[in-house]
């Protein structure tokens, strides 16, 4: 027998666990993930897996590609902030950025949130997020997992992470295979870190500068937190006409480990991407941060995305019309680099 019989009865409630607010939330989380059903979706939320049945009419030879990713150090802004309806349509949108360099298309995505105390309201703000997320880039939110895990995760906090499947027709897979000497590195605008970079952000802003969350920094035209928590823009809306009328040979989401550290992941062996750092007007955000934090600006480059969140690798003919028909979009593309021969696969000078 234990020695040390408990006073009164245990149960999970005791324990830390809340079945109650569990199926609260999954009845918040069913209205919202709805709005991103089609005639697609077999299944209901709660279910012990997703259905998905696609629309292969368009697809020759369809190939299946996933991903999987999360928000990062970004989160510690929502719990700093107390603003979570954001972080999930950072996730979503991450995850939608991922698999499009490919050439897919969205089908469905699935959410993961881990916590130490189930708050109901808080998991209903974050699938807001996702929910619309997955509506602008036309994708069912097919299901997830929400786990309370006491003594696991700090009061107020969470994780969050999100699965993401496509298709894309065989021999329309971009890989950066077909890249070639002369071509065109075009550059698509961030929205600012996006979901990358915040554990050196936060450094610079709350530790070595003590500022508050609603501090308001006059180079930003708003507080620190505004600006650190712009979300991650979805480029798929724009790509995707591009796709069915020009040929693209390559394309890379710039994530972390900045320019250099993601378009290498798509340049041949014996070629080099030669970017002009100059080429393109650097957000202020990226220039407080480096002078506020006395940041090198090898480090800035490496760890940021400067402000390119996005680029296309074409023939000089298909970069022009491609520039002309994003300009037509109000969308701000810049011409960043070149492919030439060389042995580092991407140069920033």
């Amino acid at each position: 027998m234990p020695k040390n019989k408990p006073e009164k009865k245990l149960s999970y409630a005791v324990a830390g666990v809340d079945i109650k607010a569990g199926d609260e939330a999954v009845g918040r989380i069913k209205l919202l993930a709805r709005k991103t059903f089609s005639k697609n979706v077999l299944s209901e939320i709660g279910s012990f897996g997703g259905f998905f049945k696609p629309d292969l009419d368009n697809f020759k030879q369809p190939v299946i590609i996933s991903s999987a990713d999360g928000v990062g150090t970004k989160l510690k802004l929502a719990f700093m902030t107390g603003k979570h309806n954001t972080v999930g349509e950072d996730l979503a949108n991450h995850c939608v950025n991922d698999i499009l360099v490919h050439g897919a298309r969205a089908l469905f995505f699935m959410d993961y949130i881990a916590t130490g105390k189930l708050q109901p309201q808080v998991i209903a703000e974050i699938v807001e997020g996702i929910s619309r997320g997955c509506v602008n880039a036309n994708m069912a939110l097919l299901g997830g997992e929400t786990a309370e895990m006491p003594d696991f995760y700090q009061p107020g906090e969470y994780d969050l992470a999100g699965f993401i499947v496509g298709l894309v027709d065989q021999k329309k897979i971009i890989n950066g295979s077909t890249i070639k000497k002369g071509d065109v590195c075009l550059g698509l605008a961030s929205n600012g870190l996006h979901t990358n970079g915040y554990s050196l952000a936060r450094k610079v802003a709350f530790s070595i500068n003590k500022l508050k969350p609603d501090t308001f920094i006059e180079p930003l035209g708003m507080t620190i937190a505004e600006s650190l928590m712009k979300i991650h823009r979805c480029y798929a809306p724009l790509i995707h006409p591009l796709l069915e009328k020009y040929d693209i040979h390559g394309m890379a989401h710039i994530t972390g480990g900045g320019i250099a550290g993601n378009l290498c992941r798509i340049i041949p062996d014996g070629l080099s991407a030669e970017i002009k750092k100059n080429s393109w007007p650097v957000p202020p955000v990226f220039t407080w941060l480096e002078k506020a934090g006395n940041i090198d600006p090898d480090d800035m480059f490496n760890t940021f995305n400067m402000g390119i969140g996005y680029i296309l690798v074409a023939g000089d003919k298909d970069a022009d019309n491609i520039v002309e028909s994003l300009k037509q979009s109000k969308e701000r593309t810049f011409r960043i680099g070149e492919i030439k021969t060389g042995p580092e696969k991407v140069r920033l000078i």
